[in-house]
Order: C-alpha cells, then sequence, then structure tokens
C-alpha cells in the first residue's frame, strides 16, 4: 500500500508540474481573477486506521476517523492561472478506535507502547479509542478547469503536510463487568494524556480531486505513528472529503 499511494501521488504531483510548465510555454488566455479570494479556510473529514498493524494492536470497535481545519492562502501562477499553489496551518486530529476487551496504556513506563488485551471477564471500557492532536502546515499545487469560477470547475490537489505534536491521548467511555452492565455510568469517562510513545512530527503526503466545494481526499503518513523502537511500525492512512473554497 505505500508502494501504491507514494507513487500515485508522486505521478499526480509531477504531471501537474509538467502541464503547468508546458502550458505556460505554449501561452494562455488572460484571465481576470479579481473575484477569487486568495485566502480561505478548508474542512476535512472522514476514515483513518494504522496500515501495517499486527493483530496484537486489535483495531476495531468504531469508525476511526479525522477532523482536519487549516487556514490557507492561493497563489494562482502568473504564467498559467489554472494551476496555483497554496499553503497555511492548521489542526490535523485523529480518532483510532479498538476492539473494546484492548486497553492501549499511554501512561506505561515500558519502553515500548503496551497494548494489552483484556479478560472478558473483566471489567472493561465498551468504547476505547486513542487521539493524536498535531499543528500542521499543509503544502498544495492545484489545479482548476476554471480558475475563474472555483465553486463550478473541477480540481486536483497533491501536496505533503508538516505536523508537530500538541497532544495524544487515550479515552475510555462507560466501565462496564463481564455481563455488560455499566459500572459508574454510560456518561463515565477515562482519559490519560501522554505524548512520550507517538512521533513528535509527522510527515504526510496527500492527493484530492473534486468538483466546486466537494472533493475526495487520501493522505498517507510517510513516517511512523509511534516513535522509532517504541512499538511496532505503523503508518496512518486516511480517506475522506473536503470542503473548501478553492
Amino acid at each position: 500500500m505505500k508502494k501504491v499511494i507514494l507513487s500515485a501521488v508522486s505521478i499526480l504531483f509531477f504531471g501537474m508540474f509538467l502541464n503547468a510548465q508546458t502550458a505556460a510555454t505554449t501561452g494562455s488566455k488572460k484571465l481576470d481573477l479579481t473575484g477569487r479570494p486568495a485566502d480561505h479556510l478548508m474542512f476535512q473529514f472522514g476514515a483513518d486506521t494504522w496500515t501495517n498493524a499486527p493483530d496484537s494492536v486489535n483495531l476495531g470497535g468504531g469508525l476511526s476517523r479525522h477532523f482536519n481545519t487549516y487556514f490557507m492562502y492561493d497563489k494562482p501562477f502568473s504564467t498559467n492561472p489554472k494551476y496555483s499553489v497554496a499553503f497555511g496551518v492548521g489542526l490535523g486530529t485523529s480518532n483510532i478506535f479498538f476492539d473494546n476487551l484492548t486497553y492501549v496504556d499511554v501512561k506505561s513506563t515500558a519502553n515500548t507502547l503496551p497494548f494489552r488485551k483484556i479478560n472478558a471477564a473483566s471489567n472493561h471500557f465498551s468504547k476505547f479509542k486513542v487521539t493524536t492532536i498535531y499543528f500542521e502546515a499543509p503544502v498544495e499545487l492545484r489545479y482548476f478547469s476554471d480558475p475563474a469560477h472555483p465553486g463550478k470547475s473541477w480540481k486536483a490537489a497533491a501536496g505533503f503536510k508538516l505536523g508537530t505534536l500538541l497532544k495524544s491521548y487515550s479515552k475510555g467511555k462507560n466501565m462496564v463487568s463481564s455481563t455488560g452492565t455499566s459500572i459508574n455510568g454510560k456518561t463515565y469517562i477515562q482519559r490519560e494524556q501522554n505524548k512520550r510513545f507517538f512521533n513528535s512530527t509527522s510527515i504526510a503526503l496527500t492527493a484530492r480531486g473534486g468538483y466546486g466545494i466537494f472533493s475526495v481526499d487520501l493522505g498517507y503518513q510517510v513516517n511512523g505513528v509511534l516513535r522509532d523502537s517504541f512499538g511496532p511500525v505503523m503508518n496512518k492512512f486516511s480517506a475522506g472529503f473536503t470542503i473548501s473554497g478553492l
């Protein structure tokens, strides 16, 4: 999967770049972009997973998902305004759910992050997840079929984003007995916070395509979710939807 995603994003990125260079040398019709905004918000939501996760990690128990929001600045190419470069800053959040008989001990002092399987006869949470929050800086090379009217245009983008870890924590909800009876009430939540096991920097390749303000996006974190030697080597893969003015 890693090679496929890397190849797809690379082909899209360089294909767009070569097309832009070709168009620049052959010339393009002058367009009026005075009504097109330079800055905008971009929202992304969808599904996440950790690739190459061993069976001991026990992913499941809910839809793992992300929600990202960025403030972006878009700069069209003067030689060919169908293409632009966009960059910005924002927050990327990822929520990875686990089987309800799995406890991820982020507060552990062990050398590697423990993914503990709980006996079904013991008390356990009905839902359990691990959340990471990164401050991110995305960069995109963009293409618009109608750059003067981006709300009525086909669009494609390829790029990358760099992130620095702000927070990581586990969250267990509704402690139940072996019979499924709630012990502390269904609203009971246990949250444990610790950044020690997770990579402090994220590097991800991104791609998206769509029409108007809606597009489908893909993302692949090139470096590991966990720090080197702090657990199994896993990468985050994301697929979802983007809402953006450009």
